[in-house]
């Protein structure tokens, strides 16, 4: 047999005399020289066995690398698709198992909205008329860090007082207990989220509402602030299979400009990690009015954004204080209308920012108004 190195032609004269292959040749009478050597060798090679390396078991690759799960495509489809799809709990607005934010000013009816969602998903109704409601009734965590008791219960008592309004059973509200004076060896928003996982786990509740977000981070406005709460509601979410709705708040606005993702106090990380919005708006024609605006959605077309709000009016028929539906309509009808003296005094504002050294897009940011609008304004 040839010796390895003599098929890679690097053979000498003394390797090939001694092998059984220079043998058999001069059995033939054949003067065998290195160079012919080499020149067999080389001729003889591509004849030799090769290995087929596709017959060599490659073993599956580890799903779970690092912080990481990888997967192809199809296979997370394939197992998605053996889940039931996610049932509507405040129209589009709101899908089981989605974190939902749930904004606006002060004094515009965000808390009765959501007792109205929490008490609809309770009984298995739907909140408004034409938001669906698809799931089973289902017990609610109501988490209010914002009314007394003795609030809520003229929310949801007869003008004469005789008559409260009856919950299901299915509705459950959570306030601070104000005894509690001593905490475990934590700050109290790390408090209360631990306590908050030991209300899901007493109860065995699926749905919680958040009344308010300021009550788990006192600091929302910095990323470093709001990334690690939402965080940690997203995985405290996917740890409990919950359906989340948190209330936040805007800051003053003006009255003149469309609710935008923008009017969402605290960092952008509040609303990029969401994976839905919605927003409740004043209208400055009919102080009774109110509006509800989508402003973020995964799992549809926009169905309710500036050209289609829905306009609802606060009453209280009976004992139940609620948003009562009227009619879509198209926001601009709801805003106030800008004057000429409104428009020269921002014309103005925005060239004063820009003559600071602000981008446009910051100026828009500040001014809650359109990257559009500023350009046009510091064309003028």
């Amino acid at each position: 047999m040839i010796e390895e190195q003599s098929l890679h032609g690097a053979g000498t004269e003394e390797q090939c005399k001694g092998s059984d292959f220079l043998d058999d040749m001069q059995n033939f009478g054949e003067e065998i020289t290195p160079t012919a050597c080499n020149d067999m060798a080389h001729e003889i090679a591509p004849l030799q066995p090769q290995i087929d390396t596709s017959m060599i078991d490659n073993p599956e690759p580890n799903q779970n690398v690092g912080l990481f799960t990888v997967k192809p495509v199809n296979q997370w489809i394939d197992e998605a698709s053996s889940r039931q799809m996610p049932c509507k709990l405040f129209g589009q607005l709101w899908f089981e198992h989605e974190l939902c934010i749930l904004f606006s000013d002060s004094n515009l009816g965000k808390s009765i909205l959501a007792v109205q969602i929490a008490d609809a998903v309770s009984r298995g109704n739907g909140a408004l008329s034409g938001m669906a409601m698809e799931a089973e009734p289902q017990m609610v965590l109501y988490v209010d860090f914002e009314l007394s008791d003795k609030q809520l219960e003229m929310r949801y008592i007869s003008d004469d007082g005789t008559t409260h309004y009856e919950f299901s059973e299915k509705m459950i509200r959570v306030e601070i207990n104000p005894d509690v004076v001593d905490y475990p060896d934590v700050d109290f928003e790390e408090y209360i989220k631990i306590s908050l996982q030991q209300a899901v786990e007493e109860w065995g509740t699926k749905v919680i509402i958040l009344d308010n977000i300021t009550y788990l981070c006192s600091e929302t406005e910095k990323a470093k602030d709001a990334l690690p709460l939402m965080k940690w509601l997203k995985s405290f979410a996917r740890q409990y299979d919950l359906s989340i709705l948190v209330l936040a708040h805007t800051p003053k606005r003006n009255m003149a400009n469309p609710i935008t993702k923008n009017d969402l106090q605290g960092s952008k990380m509040l609303y990029n990690f969401c994976d839905g919005c919605f927003a409740i708006g004043e209208s400055t024609k009919d102080k009774r009015l109110r509006y509800i605006k989508e402003l973020k959605q995964r799992n549809f077309s926009f169905a309710y954004d500036a050209d289609n709000v829905i306009v609802c009016e606060i009453v209280k028929p009976d004992n139940f204080l609620m948003f009562r539906f009227v009619e879509y309509g198209c926001e601009s009808e709801h805003l106030r209308q800008l004057t000429d003296n409104d428009r020269n005094n921002m014309v103005e504002r925005v060239k004063e920012l820009s003559a600071r050294g602000k981008s446009q897009r910051a100026i828009a940011e500040e001014l809650r108004v359109s990257v559009g609008t500023v350009n046009n304004y510091m064309k003028k």
